[in-house]
């Protein structure tokens, strides 16, 4: 696999994890404002999504760093 193809690959990846995560958030708080989830409960699940969040900047800076590498 070359490395515009790891690249594409791991741009991708952080794409789908950012979206992943944000229609996870929202699901949540529109089940969790139905079924009247505690609000401990809706902590965790927006500490998840800050995490989710959180490992797309990281698989970005990943990306970052690795473009910067191959520059020179």
């Amino acid at each position: 696999m070359s490395d515009r193809d790891t690249a594409a690959r791991k741009g991708r990846q952080a794409a789908l994890v950012i979206a992943g995560t944000a229609v996870f958030w929202i699901l949540v708080t529109l089940i969790g404002d139905k079924e009247g989830f505690s609000q401990g409960l809706r902590l965790v699940f927006d500490l998840l999504a800050l995490a989710g969040f959180v490992f797309a900047f990281w698989l970005i800076f990943q990306y970052w760093r690795a473009r910067q590498d191959n520059q020179g």
